[in-house]
């Protein structure tokens, strides 16, 4: 063989593993996902420090149907989407709502899960049996029902202060309904507003209704109940994975895995063994 020959073929052998360089590494990425890990049974932190809950389940889930090894980190709510943005992880399973405000920011995944929330209140105080307990209303097909229940509510916390965990669909709720004469507060958790409002430092909070309902049956949140009707849809939307809007492969495997899981009623089993009510999308 001649030099020239010896070249010509190191150069297309050095080529053309260059350029398998790419498909190796797509082949063998490792997708990360950030969870708040303090937002129970939605995902939360236990004893031995192992994330769990009904997103690290569902999580493990699509990851597995993908074909794509995953881990799954923490991270503080209030640094979630900047994390995301500058690349720490690939996705975030966080019970983010889909929101205008969010989509200027990033991608979302087909939704995994329904936005339900509630007031919890002290039983022993003025407010535990708001109008409308024990009934739901939709702010997409009743709005008009759901605002007579929201003026009656917002006369009683007139004067009083609500919390609910910064930059989430409860503090877009009070501000869009309860523009006057609500004390509302700002919490990094649900955990921090919920010890407020057990230590007397709140009248109220405002947060998912799972979430509500999986810390009203903690000890240490004994003589609070939920109090007037549960919302859902509106400016609570439709729970899905946060991405960046230009990843378009991993957007594509997580919308098919997501649309199996909730065909084949995965979402629903896992929404029945954390939440005892079932979350899974409306059609």
């Amino acid at each position: 063989m001649t030099l020239k020959r010896i070249i010509a073929t190191t150069v297309l052998a050095v080529t053309a593993f260059a350029f398998s360089l790419p498909a190796a590494e797509a082949a063998d990425r490792t997708v990360r996902i950030a969870t708040e890990g303090a937002y129970a049974p939605w995902n939360f932190a236990a004893p031995d420090g192992s994330l769990q809950g009904f997103e690290i389940d569902l999580a493990k889930l699509l990851c597995e149907r993908m074909g794509t090894k995953c881990e799954i980190v923490a991270q503080d709510w209030d640094g979630i989407i900047p994390g995301l943005l500058a690349g720490k992880y690939d996705a975030i399973m966080a019970a983010m709502s889909v929101t205008p405000k969010r989509l200027e920011a990033i991608g979302f995944s087909k939704p995994y899960a329904a936005g339900i929330n509630g007031f919890a209140v002290l039983a022993n105080g003025p407010l535990a049996n708001m109008p409308g307990t024990g009934e739901t209303y939709s702010l997409d097909s009743q709005e008009a029902e759901a605002k007579v229940r929201i003026a009656e509510i917002a006369k009683l916390l007139k004067g009083k202060s609500t919390g609910v965990q910064g930059s989430t669909t409860a503090s877009t709720f009070m501000e869009t309904y309860f523009k006057d004469g609500v004390d509302l507060k700002e919490y990094r958790s649900t955990e921090e507003h919920n010890f407020d409002l057990m230590n007397g430092r709140l009248d109220s909070v405002l947060a998912n209704a799972t979430v509500l309902a999986a810390a009203l049956e903690k000890p240490d949140m004994k003589g609070a109940v939920m109090s007037g009707p549960l919302f859902s849809g509106g400016v609570f939307g439709v729970i899905a994975a946060g991405l960046r809007k230009d990843d378009s492969e991993l957007k594509a495997k997580l919308d098919t895995a997501v649309t199996a899981a909730i065909a084949d009623g995965s979402v629903r089993a896992l929404s029945m063994k954390w939440f005892k009510v079932d979350v899974s999308p409306r059609p």
